[in-house]
């Protein structure tokens, strides 16, 4: 039997802005990654003859670290994507 009670639906939350991540701080991050991955591999290359080569390494590792946390940091800046609010309840 059917009973009388009207069907609840539940709508998703919004989605975010389409933008594709063409953000400041996405950019900012990304390029930072990039830069510190293009080092570590001169690092590798470098590894091969030399003994710097390994602190040419642990330099891009830590440039990518830093990359990231700036990418955090600007994202919490309000430089990111825009979050969706939640309404409360739920």
């Amino acid at each position: 039997m059917t009973e009388n009670n009207p069907e609840i639906a539940y709508l998703p939350p919004g989605v975010p802005p389409h933008n594709h991540g063409h953000t400041v701080a996405a950019w900012v991050t990304m390029a930072g990654i990039t830069l510190g991955v293009l080092v570590s591999a001169w690092g590798l290359v470098l590894a091969a003859s030399s003994s710097a080569g390994v602190v040419v390494f642990v330099l891009g590792l830590v440039v990518v670290l830093v990359s990231l946390i700036v990418g955090l940091v600007l994202r919490n800046m309000g430089l990111g994507q825009k979050q969706v609010e939640k309404k409360a309840g739920r």
